[in-house]
């Protein structure tokens, strides 16, 4: 399969599962949005719920990061300067997730 095929599947497959966990979320921060700090801190120290935003984080940043790698395809000409660029969004793509993860495991 053509990389390019690849990348658009898969982008495609991230925002398809990305709607029921954006729904979730905005459900739950609607919720949560008036709360004081317990009454958040309990709805992430739930581990069904630290477990699901984990997925939607991960899922989210993955989406993120094939989109703006098309733009560094596009829009970017020096080939090194493109490859630095992917390199390091797709580094962040999983600290950042992995970092929050983390974080979230430990309330």
């Amino acid at each position: 399969m053509i990389n390019a095929t690849r990348k658009w599947i898969l982008l495609k497959l991230s925002s398809f599962l990305m709607v029921p966990f954006m729904i979730w979320f905005l459900i739950k921060f609607v919720s949560i949005y008036d709360g004081d700090y317990q009454s958040v801190v309990s709805v992430f120290s739930n581990q069904f719920m630290a477990i699901i935003f984990s997925i939607f984080i991960t899922i989210t940043f993955f989406h993120s990061a094939l989109s703006i790698s098309e733009v560094f395809e596009d829009y970017v000409k020096n080939d090194k300067i493109k490859n630095v660029a992917n390199r390091l969004l797709y580094a962040s793509a999983v600290v950042i997730p992995l970092i929050t993860i983390i974080l979230i495991s430990r309330l």
